[in-house]
């Protein structure tokens, strides 16, 4: 009977039917507004910035590719019984029927916020731009739309509501979070790939996409936005899509995140360790697996401005930072592209705590290039940076294996590679360390310093070798002496046994020529000696062994 009851009710409509993204002839995507809702059914956990929040601002498609915010994302209880058109997921147009709306200007401002909705539910349509002779009147109206929305949010002096968040959100993601194209480089091999020589690839939607950068800009420096509401719009998954858009080869675009992410970081405090983590894992994948990322410099820019504002002492979290993310990012060889940056953010460590140069320097020594020498240039002139900053215990801490790099650099044939290293004593507080701790230094580098002097092809390293030398002679006369003694005494040596290897050499050359004169046979490889030592020293072996 119960069962016959329950039967004639209407059943509810499953949620996998409102899980379909279908795709219409503009170009642009529906948005699937299921999932949204359902993530923001308890607004307590939309705001506490936790893990569970990751999901809230976008929903994902069946292909594993994210779709656009939803303009139902989060109901307020006074929007229960929402109208059709506000639970409308997006608007869906016809760029045939895409006609321009009312100006700002021509409406009372009893209507301005309902024409503000409309516009940016107008602009929701993303054209093709593969094709640029395509919607040329609709990509034209789309545009002067977005431009006096623009003005409009700059002018707007009261508080954004629930509403008006959720539009901007689904406009800025609508038009802003795509699938970056496959960059030209990789298809190359990555000894083939020079970014000087590369022609830098420009976005064809840029006359749109940047004006919706700037839109979402304004929006989030505005001083209207109440943080603590926007943050269930702007939330982890939002920021998470922005760094993805970092990779992106136009720069343009990435100057303008790197200044709209800048300005979430400033605004949402809760969202700050989280931007923080996200950033270093993306610098994780780059160290570790691909060494292919177009936003690295941009992403330590904006570290640069965070590390400079940590309050001391550091925390264990930013120490960890620099020396499992910051110092590995000189191994990829692509480092010259944003190596400035890096320089500049390890500085600013070095500068909030002294005691982390020892670190720092003994990170820069383990991945000191081998033979690449414009990578050594600027690995010399980052020691220079951090070495200004470093007192003298920290500086004793390291000074040994630090100035055996700097005594191979002294020797490099590559004349920049050895004149970048001599200029280290043009810095008078690197002079000073290096010559209250002469005794120690002195004796590794006095080889390298000599060679130089005695033969290295470039007059300029010789003349600076020459005047590194006076320092040390006028600092320790006695210690100087001592050294070029030493020097030359294993200088008779080594030349004592480079005789002595000849003279062999010499004697095994005569008595292969008279054995040869006789026909005896003579075995001189290392491959046949080898050979003939096995066959006499191993048994035969036997068919049951």
């Amino acid at each position: 009977m119960i069962k016959n009851i329950l039967g004639k009710l209407p059943r509810k409509a499953s949620s996998k039917s409102s899980h379909n993204d279908t795709n219409n002839d503009s170009g642009f995507s529906t948005v699937n507004s299921s999932n949204l809702n359902a993530n923001n059914s308890s607004k307590g956990t939309s705001g506490s910035g936790k893990s569970s929040n990751l999901g809230s601002g976008a929903a994902r498609a069946r292909n594993g590719t994210h779709v656009p915010y939803s303009s139902s994302t989060i109901k307020s209880n006074q929007r229960k019984k929402s109208s059709p058109l506000a639970a409308q997921v997006g608007p869906v147009m016809n760029p045939a029927t895409y006609e321009a709306l009312p100006k700002f200007r021509d409406v009372p401002s009893s209507e301005k916020h309902n024409l503000f909705v409309k516009k940016m539910k107008m602009c929701c349509v993303v054209f093709d731009f593969s094709d640029p002779s395509k919607n040329l009147k609709e990509k034209n109206i789309k545009r002067q739309t977005l431009l006096e929305l623009v003005d409009y949010i700059s002018s707007i002096n009261s508080k954004f509501n629930e509403v008006t968040m959720q539009e901007i959100t689904l406009l800025v993601s609508t038009n802003l979070f795509r699938t970056l194209p496959s960059s030209n480089r990789d298809h190359k091999l990555p000894d083939m790939y020079d970014v000087e020589e590369e022609e830098p690839t420009m976005e064809p939607s840029w006359s749109h996409l940047q004006i919706v950068y700037e839109f979402l800009h304004r929006f989030v420096a505005s001083s209207e936005v109440d943080a603590k509401l926007a943050k269930r719009y702007i939330d982890h998954s939002f920021v998470l899509r922005l760094l993805d858009l970092f990779d992106s080869e136009d720069q343009r675009e990435r100057e303008y995140l790197k200044t709209i992410l800048h300005r979430i970081y400033g605004k949402f405090m809760v969202h700050r360790p989280f931007i923080r983590k996200a950033i270093n894992n993306i610098f994780y994948h780059f160290i570790f697996e691909i060494e292919k990322h177009n936003g690295i410099a941009e992403l330590l820019e904006i570290l640069g401005s965070i590390v400079n504002g940590f309050a001391l002492p550091l925390k264990e979290e930013h120490k960890l930072f620099l020396v499992r993310a910051l110092i590995p990012l000189h191994k990829p060889k692509c480092v010259a592209m944003y190596h400035h940056q890096l320089s500049y953010c390890i500085n600013q460590f070095v500068e909030k705590d002294f005691k982390l140069s020892d670190t720092v320097i003994r990170g820069l020594l383990k991945y000191w290039p081998v033979t690449n020498s414009s990578k050594e240039v600027m690995f010399l002139g980052e020691l220079e940076e951090v070495l200004e900053a470093t007192q003298a215990a920290e500086f004793q801490r390291c000074m040994v294996p630090l100035f055996r790099q700097i005594g191979r650099c002294l020797s490099s044939s590559h004349f920049q590679v050895a004149e970048r290293a001599l200029f280290l004593w043009n810095n008078d507080h690197i002079r000073n360390l290096i010559t209250q701790n002469h005794n120690v230094i002195l004796p590794i580098i006095f080889l390298a310093l000599e060679r130089n002097t005695r033969s290295h092809w470039n007059p300029a390293v010789q003349s600076l070798t020459l005047n590194v030398k006076k320092i040390f002679s006028d600092a320790d006369q006695a210690l100087f002496e001592e050294c070029l003694v030493r020097f030359q005494e294993d200088e008779i040596k080594e030349k004592e046994a480079q005789e002595k290897r000849e003279s062999t050499w010499k004697r095994l050359e005569d008595v292969a020529a008279s054995k040869a004169a006789s026909n005896e046979a003579v075995l001189v490889s290392k491959f046949g000696s080898s050979v003939a030592i096995a066959t006499r020293t191993n048994p035969r072996t036997t068919v049951g062994s």
